[in-house]
């Protein structure tokens, strides 16, 4: 009978170290050359199937096989966000020193449920939601080292986020039902329990409604596709009237179909009449308010109850990474406080256990990547890196307007321009799909009401004036044709 061999990891120690270098070459030239590579794929559904086995390996594989099938299988099928050519949906984050930043987190592998699972993972979170709440100009009481009852965390996604409020505010408002009619149970005030948001509001609002189970109404916008306070008032007394309980908006500051923004001092004073909990959700755009000339967009902050935005898609940190201050860490903790023995710890109540404050258990340490991004940029880089984006918008907006055939469909304030050729919707509808069938640069649709718009988006880090140009002159080729192929009937 021949003796079984010890199992032998398929990396020891230093072939780690080698194959690590190796693996940090690949990244840099990749993000190096990136612009080489097609923006986006042009393979068919089900392309990848066709390239591996139906099963996993039942021997041990080597790495130079397994690395090498990154090229042959996996690169063909990705879109890539970093290119200076990818204009679609909004800039995705990235950097070295948040890539550095995640990688340690993976090697140190904590699970940071509570404080007592890793103390440096949940008082880094702590600390740095702070920094990057003051270089928001954040009111105080949404922070959590001042004598405030307020506090950041880190969210997966803004949707998460969105839903963490909707459900604290769920709680919050069952509970002071219950209280002033003690024969009430908490699906008789469920079934009355009705949110607003605007019509240009992102779809994890939607989806968040669904999940919370309960009503969402969703409110026209004024000719800037902005959410007015008038608006939200009127929608509020007529629910009332029927007998609902109105109890959460959501106000969007840069919407993602045309970067507007709903008007925060007007809504506010509204939710607080009310007694209403008011989230703001700033994913894109609630980056650039840490420059002084874009801050009074976020005017009105005082009167959230919680409020978002997305470091991993302005601030140079990759993904996931989504920053959520609240006025009262108490309201969330109620809502998702559950406490088993296996959890507890000694210093349980002394400090911040961000397993409440979230919908899963388990979390990563996360803010390691954003401290290093905020240490090794500094606010002043930061500045600069959104400004350059602003300024590559409006030089494509300007050409757009340089060419009589084309419009600009809603007012440019940050780094998203949405256009449309003059005319039908069918036009600019042919005309973005020949521009992504040339694969040399990508966008992706918008609808303004019943208005169809194509939407422009200064997405990659590396992206410059030149990049504009290719792309206006892509535009403008496929246009020609497009308006030509009209002309000539086909």
């Amino acid at each position: 009978m021949s003796e079984k061999k010890p199992f032998r990891p398929p990396m020891d120690h230093e072939e780690f170290r080698r194959i690590g270098k190796e693996t940090v070459d690949y990244i840099a030239d990749y993000l190096e050359t990136v612009q080489t590579r097609p923006v986006y794929p042009g393979v068919q559904p089900g392309y990848l199937r066709r390239l591996i086995p139906g099963e996993a390996p039942q021997d041990p594989e080597a790495w130079e096989d397994v690395f090498a099938d990154v090229e042959r299988v996996i690169m063909p099928g990705v879109t890539h966000w970093h290119s200076p050519d990818f204009h679609a949906y909004f800039a995705p984050g990235n950097s070295y020193p948040s890539q550095l930043g995640d990688m340690l987190c993976n090697a140190l592998g904590c699970v940071g449920f509570s404080w007592a699972a890793s103390p440096a993972c949940t008082e880094l979170e702590s600390v740095v939601l702070d920094w990057l709440g003051k270089m928001l100009h954040l009111p105080e009481h949404l922070l959590a080292g001042t004598a405030g009852a307020g506090g950041g965390v880190i969210q997966g996604t803004a949707s998460e986020a969105i839903l963490v409020a909707m459900l604290s505010a769920r709680t919050k408002v069952i509970r002071r039902e219950q209280q002033a009619s003690p024969e009430s149970c908490d699906h008789d005030v469920m079934k009355k329990l009705v949110a607003y948001t605007s019509d240009q509001a992102h779809s994890c609002v939607d989806k968040a409604a669904m999940i919370a189970a309960v009503k969402l109404r969703k409110l026209p916008t004024d000719s800037d596709f902005s959410l007015r306070g008038s608006t939200l008032s009127a929608a509020i007394e007529e629910d009332k009237a029927n007998g609902l309980i109105p109890f959460f908006c959501c106000a969007t500051l840069g919407t993602t179909p045309s970067c507007a923004f709903d008007k925060l001092l007007e809504i506010g004073p509204v939710c607080s009449k009310e007694g209403m909990w008011l989230h703001i959700d700033a994913a894109y755009a609630g980056s650039a308010f840490i420059c002084p000339e874009y801050r009074p967009l976020l005017d009105g902050v005082e009167f959230a109850d919680s409020f978002n935005l997305n470091p991993h898609k302005w601030l140079r940190v990759n993904f996931d990474c989504s920053t959520m201050w609240v006025r009262n860490r108490a309201d969330v903790v109620d809502a998702f406080n559950v406490d088993p023995l296996y959890l507890r710890h000694d210093n349980q109540g002394l400090v911040t256990d961000y397993r409440h404050w979230q919908i899963p258990l388990g979390r990563r340490f996360r803010s390691l990547k954003l401290w290093f991004v905020l240490r090794m940029f500094g606010v002043k880089g930061l500045q600069q890196y959104i400004r350059k984006h602003v300024s590559l918008a409006k030089e494509f907006e300007s050409l757009v307007l340089s060419d009589d055939r084309f419009e600009v469909s809603a007012k440019v304030v940050m780094g998203l321009v949405c256009f449309r050729l003059k005319g039908s919707n069918s036009l600019s509808e042919r005309l973005l799909q020949k521009i992504n069938e040339t694969r040399k640069i990508f966008m992706v649709p918008a609808k303004l009401r019943d208005t169809y718009v194509i939407r422009f988006a200064i997405c990659a880090a590396t992206t410059e004036s030149s990049d504009i140009v290719h792309a206006w002159n892509v535009i403008r080729e496929q246009a020609d044709g497009v308006l030509t192929g009209i002309q000539n009937g086909v």
